[in-house]
């Protein structure tokens, strides 16, 4: 048999399709049309579409306007049934084959997959339009920030000790919440990292204590760090928003006085190899893990989009923003969820020694 593809394309090709010869007659089927139509390659060769499936489309009069003008052919909302089941809306595509004036390529597309693809093209755009309200907020907020740290400042003149710490806190944490501010105000532009050795532990450290007093005060927070861990490369205020991001994300998910662990360790093994073939260690592993309810399991695979959340009054940026930091650190984010463990884990690369 001639394909007009690599066999591989063929039977990788994720949409139904079948090739029809200059008889009307399958020619081929793919293994997509095969698991859609639950008919097999074999009942369907030689023979005519109207012989085993129920297509309401004039497909003699397609497949002929395909031929005559040797161009593809969009047929939408048709009926599509083999008779043993109930008839499933679908879109249709006929297209030429080459250079063979005879041959013609039906794919078959089912509009709840048309549908689903409309509906993530619709929730992007209202997410770039959300983003747009996001930055102009940000900049009336990142004025009246300047004042608190001013007045932090202030207080400090007059403190020692442990109130001391917590003014200075407010001063670095306002600091940081003004830069946070300020990428997103260009959320889709965040600024590259400013790259250098980091030792992932003091970033840690930063981010635990900032959320001990804060948002995670009533958690138990608990550490079990390989202290033998190497330096990464990185900037180190992105690290600790990451990290921030995810306590502040396990914190909320906890019911009640939760626990949380942040645990550390070296994987020799583990590697990324990215789209275009290149690869690259990433032995540094960061996990947080808490024992929340978990993540609801029809997004978990959307979890890092923009407006993604599991939380009612959820803004979905967080983990949108710790996915995209980790992507400008050439490292790897990923997510294990189950009902009472839920464990993100950060994977990053040791810093070149001449860092």
């Amino acid at each position: 048999m001639n394909l007009p593809a690599p066999g591989i394309i063929w039977t990788s090709l994720p949409t139904p399709a079948l090739l029809i010869d200059g008889d009307d007659l399958v020619d081929e089927v793919n293994p997509a049309a095969e698991l859609f139509l639950n008919l097999s390659a074999k009942a369907l060769r030689g023979k005519a579409i109207g012989e085993r499936l129920a297509i309401s489309a004039p497909l003699e009069e397609i497949f002929y306007r395909v031929r005559k003008n040797r161009a593809s052919l969009f047929v939408n909302d048709v009926e599509l049934t083999t008779g043993e089941k109930a008839p499933v809306q679908c879109n249709l595509q006929a297209a030429p084959v080459g250079e063979d004036p005879d041959r013609v390529l039906l794919l078959i597309e089912p509009r709840e997959l048309a549908d689903r693809l409309g509906r993530a093209s619709l929730v992007k755009s209202a997410a770039r339009s959300a983003i747009g309200m996001a930055e102009m907020l940000a900049h009336e907020i990142k004025n009246p920030l300047a004042g608190i740290a001013g007045a932090a400042q202030l207080l400090s003149m007059n403190l020692s000790g442990e109130d001391l710490e917590l003014t200075d806190l407010i001063v670095d944490e306002t600091r940081r919440i003004v830069k946070l501010l300020e990428q997103v105000e260009q959320f889709g532009n965040v600024r590259a990292p400013e790259k250098k050795a980091v030792n992932i532990h003091d970033v840690l450290d930063r981010a635990r204590k900032s959320a001990g007093v804060g948002f995670g005060a009533h958690m138990t927070i608990k550490e079990d760090y390989d202290p033998s861990l190497p330096p990464t490369l990185g900037d180190a205020d992105q690290l600790t928003q990451v990290f921030l991001n995810l306590l502040k994300n396990a914190a909320e998910a906890s019911e009640g006085n939760g626990e949380i662990k942040i645990r550390t360790f070296y994987e020799h093994s583990l590697r990324l190899r990215r789209a275009d073939g290149s690869g690259q260690p990433l032995p540094l592993q960061i996990e947080i893990i808490d024992d929340g309810p978990g993540i609801p399991p029809e997004i978990s695979n959307e979890i890092f989009e923009p407006f993604v959340s599991g939380r009612e009054n959820g803004t979905g940026l967080g983990l949108a923003l710790v996915s995209k930091i980790i992507n400008d650190h050439n490292g790897w984010v990923t997510l294990d969820s189950v009902p009472g463990k839920t464990r993100f884990r950060i994977s990053l690369p040791v810093a070149p020694k001449e860092a």
